[in-house]
């Protein structure tokens, strides 16, 4: 399975457009658009942001059994996502929640 296979194998379990992953990846849309439609590898710094995005690392992007981080439930995928903020994202999410 090629990178961008991978890519749109977890983008799909998660029900997310190319839009949303660029959102969440905090890519532009036409940086992962070009990928598709040249058919290339992205740079490390832009894997590097897609899994971030999904919650998981690029060792677990690479590893044999990436098909057990596509069915990672809702609290597991959140316990990654936040894990991965910095100190000052961490504080911007908690008060939004408490917004909720």
């Amino acid at each position: 399975m090629t990178v961008l296979e991978k890519i749109d194998k977890l983008r799909k379990a998660r029900g997310w457009s190319i839009n949303n992953l660029a959102m969440e990846a905090m890519l532009t849309q036409s940086t992962l658009n070009n990928l598709y439609t040249r058919k290339n590898d992205p740079k490390i710094s832009t894997l590097q942001a897609i899994c971030n995005a999904f919650g998981i690392t690029l060792s677990e992007f690479f590893a044999e059994d990436a098909e057990k981080t596509s069915a990672l439930t809702v609290d597991e995928r959140l316990q990654k996502k936040i894990a991965s903020l910095s100190n000052a994202q961490k504080s911007a999410l908690l008060e939004f929640l408490k917004t909720l």
